[in-house]
């Protein structure tokens, strides 16, 4: 793993080089994607049918697209019973976490007549895009059904690619019933997120769409955004330790591996104080990567996008690490809630040696939806905040309308808006005659 002296230039040089990875950089793909979209919104089923079919080597009809309850349950048998316990265990923990999160209305008013508030109201319709393929994800089947829930999310539907037989993992069949999914159907890709944004005879319309994917799943919901929400446009993941003389090494290079095995543009930096300690856990990394069965996408990700920086102080360190602003931050100092506090920019925080990442990625409680390539300086992680709405309530009576109406009428006359005015002044005009 390349070491590097941490200064301006080189901090530089991996800032743009981590921009790379961004979907936004993936433009050859918009058209294509562009198409699909414009397919499916006209042909609908036809459109998905055919794409599952050419993509996923399945064979999808009206009749079977939407996952039964027999499906469901024969999932519940093909799951491991230890396995189904960490799954409840971890869905109570993010449920507790995320019940934390949860916004009420409130209402204020005085004397004068005036109320003022806001009203919090739920989303109606939300769309989950879960990875299927290569891939099984049920931590994100929970990471993302679950704030849903605890928002009180009416209807939520999931679309998931499925296997070449039609069928669809049984862990994350039953990571959806057991996170309150209401319905499942076989799509993935550009068509799912498609689909979900404007409905087909199979499968509704939502309001929203969340969920990672990949490329074409991530330009497929920036395409149809405005037609419906989206969470976030995801890049891949990456992972930043903050380590000073005290760290262990092992645990350090642990960590970093623990990212660099999603995938080749997946990102691990380790930021230090210490040179020794530099050595250290490169040393430990190429033990380990000897060892580890995604040895290839390990060595991948680590030449392009694995940095070891070495500071000359904290300080310097911090403020590296708040301009990479990575998806995880860990702290491996001798004062790390020290150096929390002095953390800006970071969508998952991890403090002290026993706070390694995959705990948020499954078990802690805290979502694992969280920001990437720089987007932590300006996005947080999915929470309730993300299924709701919230209006604002105005009411004035006569009274209250009466003491400020002519400073409303003046604000609208000094943009032109003659009506604005009027529409003010017209409630009091029998009192001026």
């Amino acid at each position: 793993m390349r070491q590097l002296q941490l200064n301006s230039e080189t901090k530089q040089d991996i800032l743009q080089n981590l921009l790379k990875r961004s979907p936004n950089h993936y433009t050859e793909y918009e058209s294509r994607v562009a198409e699909m979209i414009a397919e499916v919104r006209e042909k609908k089923d036809e459109a998905v049918f055919r794409y599952t079919k050419q993509f996923d080597e399945a064979i999808v009809t009206a009749d079977n697209i939407k996952v039964t309850d027999e499906e469901i349950q024969k999932a519940y048998e093909q799951v491991d019973e230890t396995l189904l316990a960490v799954i409840r265990k971890a869905k109570e923990n993010i449920r507790i976490y995320h019940e934390k999160q949860k916004q009420y209305s409130w209402f204020d008013s005085d004397e004068s007549g005036i109320l003022l508030g806001q009203k919090v109201t739920p989303l109606e319709k939300v769309g989950v895009y879960v990875p299927g393929g290569k891939a099984v994800y049920p931590s994100s089947v929970l990471m993302n059904v679950i704030p849903a829930k605890t928002a009180g999310v009416k209807r939520i539907i999931m679309c998931t690619p499925p296997s070449k037989d039609g069928s669809v993992y049984a862990s994350t069949l039953v990571a959806a019933k057991e996170a309150g999914v209401d319905e499942i159907y076989k799509a993935g890709g550009a068509q799912a997120v498609a689909a979900m944004a404007f409905g087909t005879e199979s499968i509704p319309k939502v309001d929203k769409i969340v969920g990672p994917g990949n490329i074409y799943v991530a330009l497929a919901k920036k395409a149809v955004f405005g037609y419906v929400s989206i969470d976030s446009i995801a890049g891949p993941s990456e992972v930043l330790v903050l380590a000073d003389e005290t760290a262990n090494p092992r645990f350090a290079a642990a960590d970093l591996l623990s990212q660099a095995e999603h995938d080749e543009l997946a990102s691990a930096i380790l930021i230090t104080t210490s040179k020794k300690l530099a050595e250290k856990v490169s040393e430990e990394i190429d033990k380990f990567t000897k060892t580890l069965s995604r040895k290839e996408i390990i060595l991948k990700s680590l030449e392009n996008y694995g940095y070891i920086l070495v500071a000359d102080s904290m300080e310097e360190a911090i403020a590296a690490a708040n301009d990479i602003a990575s998806e995880h931050l860990e702290i491996m100092t001798k004062n790390p809630y020290e150096v929390m506090t002095k953390i800006r920019n970071a969508g998952a925080i991890f403090i002290g040696e026993y706070s390694s990442e995959p705990l948020g990625d499954y078990f802690a409680g805290p979502n694992h939806v969280l920001p990437t390539n720089g987007t932590a300086k300006f996005f947080s992680p999915l929470g309730v905040d993300d299924f709701i709405k919230k209006s604002s309530i105005i009411s004035y009576s006569k009274e209250a309308l009466k003491d400020v109406y002519p400073d409303i009428v003046q604000f609208a006359e000094c943009e032109k808006l003659t009506a604005h005015a009027n529409s003010i002044r017209v409630r009091f005009e029998k009192e001026q005659e």
